[in-house]
């Protein structure tokens, strides 16, 4: 990996064009360098998982609002829109856009946690529907998701843009313009310019994870996604973009990141460098924000040691800056605290989720979130029992960059009203490649195949699961079939949709 030094530079002085991220990033995404087999099978259950949560949201409002919009914008050849028939096409963007919010609706797909946040499967729907609609093959498709992921990784990695209250899309729309660079065999000049302008319009506020969460944090990293296949259309017909969009003196650092004087470092691949970041992401057993994936896990360790809830005096959870501040107490959010809150605020809640997840073992991406659930009077009793408090052994392992001091997890400590007092600690998911239980293929199909349950026919999801099986031979026609059209025998029939402008 090389080391890349990240500045403000003034308008006078530079940088010359190579050494701006932006076109360090663009000469990555050309690199035709060989997608390594471990990669190739890690691109596979990604695939399988996105699809997987899709499958779960698809029936949810935001999901069929996004989706209604995208089929007012038929293309042909277009690419397919998650729970349509593959004949039904649309424009890519669209398609990017509609299927972005299907992936990310339950919080339920892959993570990658350093500097900064990010979920990197978001990078899959803008690829595979630029594939789709220009016919790339199953070889093409995944040498841009590699791209889209390692690009991704580096910059969540290097550049933190929480600390300024910035959304990690901002990170999205660079990946997914250089993945679908990859993708499209594009010169380095177009990839860099593309990846400038999708920096520029994916610059947003974290506003949208914050009080009042609403439906807008899914569709945030489909927005970044359709800016992204924009971006690129752009570049391609020759137009360029704000540069230098990191370092200039005007530009992202200076003004919405750590000002002139900050100086990140970036991790690159060299040149003839195999892409692996994806394998250090991992995916989530739960449905809810990825710092809550632990101890979700060390409450249905600790439930029965404590027994009834009803006697618990008090919870108090050690943990890391982040969790502490973001889905804890610490946030100062009374949003999160709330029995009437929206299911998109209590799945940032780690009081709620700690909550159920002790009362019941277990926890489920519709029945933990349901409205008699979360207005239970025991349930709201025992959550307001519970606290969060930063630890700085916590944070720094959240920060280690040993992946055998990494940790995204926490010390719990438990007063029942009797005196006792029950301690764990849980450092990593049981999911996670470093957990109790890590996840490999038959897990990423079976989280799929419990998903689609209802939803996707048997038939349809075993013809998807056998597509990827096949993923990096596939012929174009066939990535074009890369989808899943929903089981209309069990669909609601009020699933009815608000009308827009369109």
């Amino acid at each position: 990996m090389q080391q890349h030094r990240v500045r403000v530079h003034r308008s006078s002085e530079g940088p010359p064009k190579e050494q701006q991220l932006a076109h360090r990033i663009a000469t990555v995404a050309a690199d035709p360098v060989a997608v390594e087999a471990d990669v190739v099978e890690m691109i596979g259950n990604r695939v399988i998982d996105n699809a997987a949560v899709a499958a779960a949201a698809l029936r949810r409002r935001p999901v069929r609002s996004a989706r209604a919009q995208a089929t007012r914008h038929p293309l042909a050849p277009g690419a397919t829109i998650m729970g349509t028939p593959s004949s039904t096409r649309v424009s890519p963007e669209w398609a990017a856009w509609a299927n972005g919010v299907a992936v990310r609706e339950l919080d339920f797909h892959d993570t990658y946690l350093a500097a900064d946040y990010s979920h990197p499967g978001d990078n899959i729907p803008p690829i595979l529907a630029v594939a789709q609609h220009t016919g790339r093959d199953g070889r093409d498709l995944v040498r841009g998701i590699a791209t889209g992921y390692e690009i991704q990784v580096a910059l969540v990695r290097g550049i933190c843009l929480h600390e300024h209250k910035i959304d990690h899309i901002a990170h999205l729309g660079p990946s997914a313009a250089a993945g679908i660079g990859t993708l499209l065999d594009l010169p380095v000049e177009v990839i860099y310019q593309a990846v400038q302008q999708a920096l520029h319009v994916t610059t947003t506020t974290r506003q949208s994870r914050k009080g009042e969460i609403s439906s807008w944090k899914a569709y945030a990293p489909a927005f970044a996604g359709k800016m992204a296949v924009e971006s690129v259309d752009r570049a391609m017909r020759g137009e360029g973009a704000p540069s230098p969009a990191y370092e200039g003196e005007d530009g992202f650092i200076a003004y919405l990141l750590s000002g002139p004087g900050a100086d990140y470092t970036v991790s690159l691949p060299g040149a003839g460098e195999a892409k692996r970041g994806i394998l250090d992401t991992y995916t989530k057993e739960h449905s809810a924000e990825y710092q809550s994936q632990a101890l979700i896990d060390l409450a249905r360790r600790l439930g029965p040691r404590i027994g009834g809830t009803s006697r618990v005096r008090a919870i108090t959870i050690h943990t890391s800056h982040h969790t502490h501040y973001v889905i804890g107490t610490g946030s100062g959010d009374p949003q999160k605290m709330d029995p009437n809150a929206s299911r998109e605020t209590l799945d940032h809640s780690i009081p709620y989720i700690f909550a159920v997840a002790l009362q019941d073992g277990e926890w489920h991406h519709e029945r933990s979130y349901a409205p008699e659930r979360a207005q239970r009077p025991d349930t709201v009793e025992l959550w307001h029992r519970i606290s969060t408090v930063e630890d700085p052994a916590w944070t720094k392992r959240y920060h280690a960059t040993d992946p055998a001091e990494k940790a995204f997890g926490g010390r719990v400590v438990v007063e029942l009203d009797d005196g006792t007092v029950i301690e764990d600690e849980i450092a990593m998911a049981d999911a996670h490649p470093l957990g109790a239980r890590p996840f490999t293929r038959p897990d990423y199909v079976a989280k799929f195949r419990t998903l689609a349950e209802g939803v996707v026919a048997p038939e349809e999801q075993d013809r998807f699961l056998e597509l990827v099986d096949r993923l990096p031979t596939l012929t174009a026609e066939e990535v074009g079939r890369l989808t899943f059209t929903e089981d209309q025998a069990t669909a609601p029939r009020d699933l009815t949709v608000s009308k827009g402008i369109f």
